[in-house]
């Protein structure tokens, strides 16, 4: 009982800092009128056109890749921490899955979906 009175203190206290802060930010804090204020980006430079450009699909291929092999980077960085515990079978698995990934990608090269040639030019 005594840790949910600890919680509950720990609740409190948090949640007086935040209000506090809120608070006080607002009194504090500058107040802008201006209508520069209220765009986005607040840069100083006039925006032109729409803020909607499109993008070839090859664009998110690329993000995807990403995505693909920086989740391989984490799992290839944890296996190398753990190599003593997993030995040798752990390598054996390990290559296997850098494998699958090298002829994934080989894949993707030869359909063209690593094409330097994102952004349609329109």
């Amino acid at each position: 009982m005594e840790s949910i009175g600890r919680i509950a203190l720990y609740f409190v206290f948090t949640a007086g800092a935040v209000i506090f802060l809120i608070v006080l930010s607002y009194f504090l804090g500058e107040r802008h009128s201006a209508r520069t204020g209220q765009q986005p980006y607040e840069s100083g430079i006039e925006p032109i056109g729409s803020a909607r450009v499109r993008f070839d699909v090859r664009f998110y291929l690329i993000a995807i890749f990403f995505v693909i092999f920086d989740l391989e980077t984490a799992f290839v960085l944890i296996w190398a921490v753990a190599l003593k515990q997993t030995g040798l079978p752990g390598f054996v698995e390990m290559l296997v899955f850098i494998g699958v990934l090298v002829i994934a990608l080989i894949y993707l090269w030869r359909l063209g979906g690593l094409d330097t040639k994102m952004v349609n030019s329109k």
